[in-house]
């Protein structure tokens, strides 16, 4: 009877962590995941190509750790994390939707000014983007 149970309880374990790993969606359709990398791009490209604003570095560094912490919590493994960074589909879909947005806010992409007024509007309105970066 005992072994019965045991077999019971292992194969309720196994059928849990079966249908957990098949629940799980590409990481590129995490939107909390994608939006919060998406907004780290666009402030590193403002930062890089303004030369009135900087970075707030730790601030990043602890929103990326932050994302890597909920990828883990939703149960990808650091492998599935990595391969997701590294993606060069998925770096080229971000680098798209970054520069959508911000032509869509008015930058022109040969125009330092233009990023310059998009990071004082984002630091203005304390939006995910403008608390990444710092007006010098």
């Amino acid at each position: 009877m005992r072994m019965i149970l045991i077999a019971g309880l292992m194969a309720t374990t196994l059928m849990t962590s079966a249908s957990v790993a098949q629940a799980k969606r590409p990481l590129e359709e995490v939107t909390s995941i994608t939006e919060g990398l998406l907004w780290i791009g666009i402030a590193d490209e403002i930062r890089k190509t303004c030369p009135n604003i900087s970075a707030r570095m730790f601030k990043a560094l602890n929103r990326i750790n932050n994302i890597h912490a909920e990828a883990k919590s939703l149960g990808y493994t650091k492998t599935e994390i990595d391969s997701f960074r590294k993606s060069a589909a998925n770096k080229a879909k971000l680098r798209r939707r970054g520069e959508a947005y911000l032509e869509a806010n008015g930058v022109v992409l040969d125009d330092p000014e233009t990023y310059c007024a998009l990071g004082r509007a984002e630091i203005a309105k304390s939006s995910q983007i403008g608390a990444l970066l710092r007006a010098n």
